[in-house]
């Protein structure tokens, strides 16, 4: 398959290091698809993922003998953890719950998110040393980072709190293409 390694011998390593980056960015995409149910997708990436892995780790039993090929392995290993997370977050999949714990009017907060097109929950609550306005919203993990700044702006003292969700059905969703909010299924 690799025939070319007997010429060029120091592609190697090279094609080992790039190859373990692959097959575990492809790894941690997978596990979080499986933490999140997605029935399709985890299998598909794992399908790649064993894929790449079992043509690298042939090419170490079959040609590699030497410290750099096994330093290339691990060094692509640890690479792909690193890679894995950046593409995990860039894609941010899947959805999460802020809920906001304040001392603040919560009805300024709920205007804020309702004119930035999220749905929310409002509830009042007794605190360990006050009354707290608790707030909830379920949002796109793309769109924590607004949310989050809202929340600032609002109340640089509230405290919150961001949890992965697995599902959501029902309810009022991030702005639909129209502006509007979306109703959820």
């Amino acid at each position: 398959m690799f025939d070319f390694i007997e010429i060029y011998p120091w592609l190697l390593p090279v094609i080992i290091f790039f190859g373990r980056i692959c097959d575990v960015t492809l790894g941690t995409l997978r596990i979080i698809f499986v933490a999140k149910g997605e029935k399709k997708k985890a299998p598909l990436v794992g399908f790649f993922e064993v894929f790449i892995w079992v043509v690298i780790i042939s090419q170490i039993f079959s040609h590699a003998n030497d410290l750099v090929a096994y330093l290339a392995y691990a060094g692509g290993y640890a690479t792909g953890n690193f890679v894995g997370i950046l593409v995990e977050n860039k894609i941010a999949f899947g959805f999460q719950l802020i809920r906001i714990y304040t001392r603040n009017n919560g009805a300024e907060l709920t205007r804020l998110l309702h004119e930035n097109g999220f749905g929310f929950t409002h509830i009042h609550g007794e605190g360990a040393v006050a009354e707290v306005e608790i707030i909830e919203t379920v949002v796109t993990r793309k769109s924590e980072k607004k949310v989050t700044a809202i929340i600032r702006q609002f109340d640089p003292n509230a405290f919150y709190v961001i949890e992965d969700i697995r599902a959501k059905r029902k309810g009022i969703f991030a702005l639909s293409s129209a502006g509007a909010p979306r109703l959820g299924k």
